[in-house]
């Protein structure tokens, strides 16, 4: 028997504002996070032990600045990129 698909309930278009910055910040802060760690310890136990806490940290910066400067952010490249 195939596995049943996951579903769950989407969440209102109102919303996109605010989960594309969630998501696009976890990702952009794990990846960094994990180079930076790893630069500065290189492979070790203490990289795992540390990766998690440094990418949470980053996290918690990243999402809300990201909530702020996007604004701006669009603002400057409507002024770089012509309209569609």
């Amino acid at each position: 028997m195939a596995p049943l698909p996951l579903r769950f309930r989407k969440l209102p278009a109102r919303y996109a504002a605010v989960v594309l910055p969630l998501v696009l910040t976890a990702v952009m802060t794990f990846i960094v996070s994990g180079i930076s760690t790893f630069s500065a310890l290189g492979p070790s136990a203490e990289f795992l032990r540390v990766w998690p806490v440094s990418w949470a940290l980053s996290w918690a910066v990243a999402f809300p600045t990201m909530l702020v400067v996007l604004p701006l952010a669009r603002r400057i490249v409507a002024l770089l990129v012509a309209a569609p």
